[in-house]
């Protein structure tokens, strides 16, 4: 080897997502890519930049299938707590709810709807946006790279329903660069699609060999109905299926998985290594029938005293205590952040659901919730499916509030501090399998997810004894440990922990 690299990462063990355990090499960057692995030493290359890996693992960045990043990309707080965890790509547009395609009045309803989920895009300015454009939003002004999933619930709400629109809207998302269709069919407006429409939808996505990636119509107890849609668009439309957050009792959802993927689907899921979920806390919270995709009349229903009666008689009367408020906006309102609803209730000297109301009411609806899940989404049903051969990582992320889920902070450094070092429910090459080389492969990233000559240098430095997550439920904001050195592009993006502040993320497309 002759020549000078920009990096050269020595000292190492490299798990270069082929399968391969780790094995002692060197890993030299030129103009962005790998140009070498091996004994680098003796090659006359000092490089511009050294990294000494003595002692630690040299493996590709990781690909969080499923996180809310959406606006949050662009704050380098979150580009820190993602890097410190090893995650170096973003996919984003997932649930079905972004910011683009858009028409003015559909940007307007996804900001407000999604408020406490994805937050508010600073560089968009109001008016009709493209995939396009919002693609080129990302470029080289964030240290992450990001994937985008053309949103079903957007396109619905910008076409009015429209069949052809919609199609047209989805085939022109995933010619302007795209990587597949997502669905939230619990959200408003998706829920109002069915099986023919988005299989309908589906029919360019499958050509482009892009994947489908859903929210189901349901989870735990309505899982089977919901894993049986899903499958219907994926046989009508020849899709991949992908589907979101994955969780519940592990035996019968890993069958399901199974049945799939014995009938010839092509499936895959994410999941993340918790027990309690995270959404909006309308969607939790109010009945059905309540929804409307006019939010303010919503809003307006919730004063009616009837509604509040029903709220009260009809609402799980768990919930209450196992819904802990996450963001809550508005003057004098963060106080109930970090308080399940029955404590911050109780501290305003209100009944639970009257007080849910108001919260709603003062905050337009966005206010959200971490909420414990059901029994059945135990601990050995969670590392059951992790273990899945098509699991994939995804933290399910969100990072809007001052008290929102562990997971955005946590989860990849979970992932490997605790099932790969301390439960061995994953061996370190097959975490570099579900977290880096299978979310390339499955949306479409020809040249991520591995460590070899030609490949992008998207690279990460583990300290394998150290790395693991320190987030938790009552401290949700804290770093992850262990991570200390980040390439994205070729460009060192953390180094001895810190953000470097350059800035080299690309918006990915599909190969």
């Amino acid at each position: 080897m002759t020549g000078v690299f920009d990096v050269l990462i020595h000292g190492g063990r490299v798990i270069d997502g082929t399968g391969a355990a780790p094995y002692p090499a060197d890993v030299g960057v030129r103009d962005g890519r790998v140009e070498a692995v091996g004994d680098l030493s003796s090659a006359g290359a000092p490089g511009a930049v050294r990294v000494d890996a003595a002692g630690r693992l040299v493996v590709p960045g990781f690909i969080d299938t499923h996180v809310h990043g959406d606006a949050t990309v662009l704050d380098p707080e979150v580009q820190l707590a993602a890097l410190r965890q090893g995650v170096t790509t973003f996919v984003l547009g997932q649930d079905g709810l972004s910011f683009a395609p858009s028409s003015p009045r559909t940007l307007r309803f996804v900001t407000r709807y999604f408020a406490a989920i994805n937050g508010a895009h600073p560089a968009l300015d109001g008016g009709p946006v493209s995939v396009a454009e919002l693609l080129a939003s990302y470029d080289r002004t964030t240290a992450l790279n990001t994937v985008y999933l053309v949103p079903h619930g957007t396109v619905r709400h910008a076409a009015a329903a429209d069949p052809g629109a919609m199609l047209r809207m989805v085939e022109r998302g995933l010619a302007e660069g795209a990587a597949g269709l997502s669905s939230g069919l619990e959200y408003i407006p998706g829920r109002y699609g069915d099986a023919a429409e988005l299989a309908a939808l589906c029919a360019p996505v499958a050509a482009a060999g892009l994947p489908y990636v859903t929210h189901m119509r349901g989870y735990e107890e309505a899982a089977a109905a919901g894993l049986a849609e899903a499958r219907l668009i994926a046989e009508r439309s020849g899709v991949a299926l992908h589907v979101s957050h994955y969780h519940g009792p592990g035996a019968e959802l890993a069958g399901m998985i199974d049945d799939a993927l014995t009938a010839g689907l092509d499936v895959t899921f994410d999941s993340y290594p918790y027990l309690s979920g995270f959404s909006i806390l309308a969607m939790v919270a109010l009945p059905r029938d309540l929804d409307d995709p006019d939010l303010d009349r919503i809003v307006e229903r919730l004063h009616d005293p009837e509604v509040r009666r029903r709220l009260a008689r009809e609402a799980d009367p768990t919930l209450w205590h196992r819904a802990v408020l996450a963001h809550v906006p508005g003057a004098g309102l963060a106080w109930a952040e970090g308080r399940s609803i029955a404590e911050a209730a109780a501290e305003a000297g209100r009944e639970p659901a009257a007080f849910c109301a108001d919260l709603l009411i003062a905050t337009g609806l966005a206010a959200s919730c971490v909420f414990a899940q059901p029994p059945g989404n135990d601990d050995a049903s969670m590392r059951l499916l992790l273990r899945h051969p098509a699991q994939l990582g995804g933290s399910d992320g969100i990072h809007i509030g001052g008290h929102p889920h562990p997971r955005a902070f946590g989860a990849f450094a979970r992932f490997l501090g605790r099932h790969v070092r301390e439960l061995g429910d994953w061996t370190w090459q097959e975490a570099v399998a579900h977290l880096a080389s299978g979310p390339a492969r499955r949306f479409g990233l020809a040249d991520r997810g591995g460590i070899r000559p030609g490949m992008a240098a998207d690279l990460v430095v583990i300290d394998p004894d150290r790395v693991t997550d320190t987030a938790d439920y009552s401290r949700p904001r804290v770093l992850a440990e262990g991570i200390d050195d980040v390439l994205v592009g070729g460009v060192p993006v953390l180094a001895g922990g810190a953000l470097t502040g350059a800035r080299p993320g690309r918006p990915l497309r599909p190969r």
